[in-house]
């Protein structure tokens, strides 16, 4: 193909058309981020029948499978958009994700349908990450193809800000909701009307793209009758062009991936698991640090153009390697200093035979804890309380240090006759009190008729003392709003999104650059979602598994950190510089 004049000024009309596509890409991230914002509430909702540490991964590893499958898509919707149009093939994908989104919202959950619910919801999950895979690329190559040669940077930025703006967007869209309704309500139903509202994004982001015209490179390769007959095999089955796609995904999105989910994603989720702060809070939290980051998607596209995409990329790579866990760590001072400061005094401790510990990650939820050990380990675990670990003699039972106060997780029968006596005269003393505080009896009556229970009342027993072992350690169920320093939170909250846009800004640029016109769609497509699919979407879930099993809410870290490593080694090493490629050369 002949060479385009690509140093020529972008026409009004380009700029119309480039904004639409990045516009639509709005709603495709919306999706996204909404499901990982509430995936606490969807583990309650759709996997009850486990444990809640169970129910928890579960729920993440549905939102895993859209990652998971984003390859196959890109190979689908990459073939599909090397032979028959960019256009076409990402207005197919958001259509697919659209519907798939919305029924979420009406789908039925576990207490009424049972099992069917959480398989319905995977189908779902699957066909949103098989549209997502074909989504990206194309939005991607879309604008790289309109854009003049020496902005390619600054305009693919935008398409990263979308994404960006998703996330904003669901979140408002979450607060919103929630604010006017109430946390309770919103936790048994109203978590469903940002799912429902979708539906007006999907027609506002349909009518958008239909609105747009076919690349220009792709609409003169067409007439010129040079399209790729087999995209597949010149993308992959050529080494020449598989040893670049390679390189794009261990040099480049794998990093770009992990730093991205971690800055983001991981954040919230850890703000809300581990250190307890209550949604609203930490909604706004992140809405905030997202309005003052998102602009420098832009800037570090635009400084791409200048210095280079590969040297931005790998220093934010390397940023993340070395002060993730400081960063971290400063994050829960910050959020719930009551919890640091209960950590740096008073350390939980299990003491357990190592052979009656099993892995504590049950992703099927067929894996029944029994042991002293793995039932320790599940109560801390729900308590969001971080642990080390001791051997113990073979044949010991497991104990629970908090401090200095011992708790055997092998409850004994005086234990729960004391129990019994000590939640006897309670519901008596309240009984007999004047006003009668009814609230105050049924919860005690409950708490009687726990206890009464054989098959309960080890576990109430064992987690009654911990509660008041931990409350003595200082160790809070929930942050406390009014200590939450929301301004040290927020610049922490807005490093961890300027690494994401220093990684992300210039991504999609170099991707386009790296491959020819012919093939670019899938190409580019494959590496990256194998990057964000599978290294960036499998981020949650893995350290969250990686936490359960050591105990300690900091380990979930060296995921992100070994793989930004990787990333920036191999990328420093083997890949080379392309801001100044003539992208259409050799069509």
């Amino acid at each position: 193909m002949a060479t385009l004049d690509v140093d020529r000024p972008m026409s009004a009309e380009e700029k119309k058309v480039i904004f639409a596509s990045s516009l639509g890409t709005v709603f495709e991230w919306y999706d996204f981020y909404l499901y990982g914002s509430l995936a606490a509430i969807i583990a309650k909702q759709f996997f009850s029948g486990l444990d809640e540490g169970s129910a928890f991964i579960f729920a993440l590893l549905a939102f895993a499978a859209g990652f998971i499958v984003r390859p196959f898509g890109a190979i689908f919707f990459g073939r599909l958009g090397d032979m028959i149009g960019r256009k076409y093939t990402f207005l197919v994908t958001i259509l697919i994700m659209g519907l798939s989104t919305f029924i979420v919202g009406i789908l039925p959950n576990y207490a009424s349908i049972g099992v069917a619910a959480p398989v319905i919801l995977i189908c779902l999950r699957l066909l949103q990450g098989l549209a997502l895979g074909g989504e990206y690329g194309g939005a991607a190559t879309y604008v790289a193809e309109h854009a003049p040669h020496d902005k390619r940077g600054a305009y693919t930025s935008w398409i990263q800000t979308t994404a960006t703006l998703g996330l904003f967007l669901s979140l408002m869209v979450i607060l919103g909701t929630r604010t006017a309704i109430g946390e309770e309500a919103f936790a048994e139903w109203g978590w469903r009307v940002p799912f429902i509202v979708s539906i007006a994004l999907l027609a506002v982001s349909v009518y958008i793209r239909l609105s747009m015209n076919e690349s220009p490179a792709f609409q003169k390769m067409k007439a010129e009758g040079k399209t790729s007959k087999a995209p597949l095999t010149e993308s992959f089955g050529q080494w020449k062009n598989l040893k670049v796609v390679i390189l794009a995904l261990i040099g480049l999105t794998a990093g770009q991936a992990v730093v991205w989910y971690s800055g983001q994603f991981y954040a919230l989720f850890f703000l809300t698991q581990a250190l307890k702060v209550d949604g609203a809070t930490a909604n706004i939290l992140v809405a905030v640090s997202l309005i003052v980051g998102t602009p420098f998607f832009i800037v570090f596209g635009a400084l791409s153009d200048k210095i280079g995409r590969k040297p931005i990329i790998m220093l934010g790579c390397l940023l993340a390697v070395l002060t993730y866990f400081p960063v971290f760590e400063a994050l829960t001072k910050a959020a719930n200093p009551a919890l640091y400061e209960a950590q740096q005094k008073s350390q939980v401790v299990v003491t357990a035979d190592p052979a009656q510990c099993s892995f504590q990650f049950n992703p099927t939820g067929t894996v029944k804890f029994t042991s002293s050990c793995d039932i320790a380990k599940q109560k801390l675990a729900s308590n969001s309380v971080s642990y080390s670990n001791v051997a113990a003699p073979a044949g010991t039972p497991a104990t629970i240090k908090v401090g200095e106060t011992v708790i055997n997780v092998a409850v004994t029968p005086e234990e729960i006759a004391a129990a019994k006596e000590a939640a006897e005269k309670k519901l008596a003393d309240l009984k007999a009190a004047t006003p009668v505080d009814e609230k105050a009896v049924a919860a005690a009556e409950a708490t009687v008729k726990t206890l009464a229970d054989d098959k309960k009342n080890k576990d109430a027993v064992l987690t009654s003392n911990l509660r008041s072992a931990l409350n003595a350690a200082g160790y809070p169920t929930k942050a406390d709003p009014a200590r939450v320093d929301t301004v040290k939170v927020s610049i922490i909250l807005i490093y961890l999104v300027i690494l994401v846009t220093m990684v992300y800004g210039p991504i999609a640029a170099m991707l386009v650059e790296m491959f020819p016109t012919r093939i670019r769609y899938t190409s580019m497509s494959l590496p990256y979602h194998i990057g964000n699919g599978w290294f960036g979407g499998l981020l949650p879930t893995t350290a969250f598994a990686i936490v359960a099993q050591t105990g300690n809410m900091y380990n979930g870290l060296w995921y992100p950190i070994i793989v930004a490593g990787m990333t920036f080694v191999i990328g420093m090493l083997f890949v080379k510089e392309t801001k100044d490629v003539d992208i259409y050369a050799g069509d």
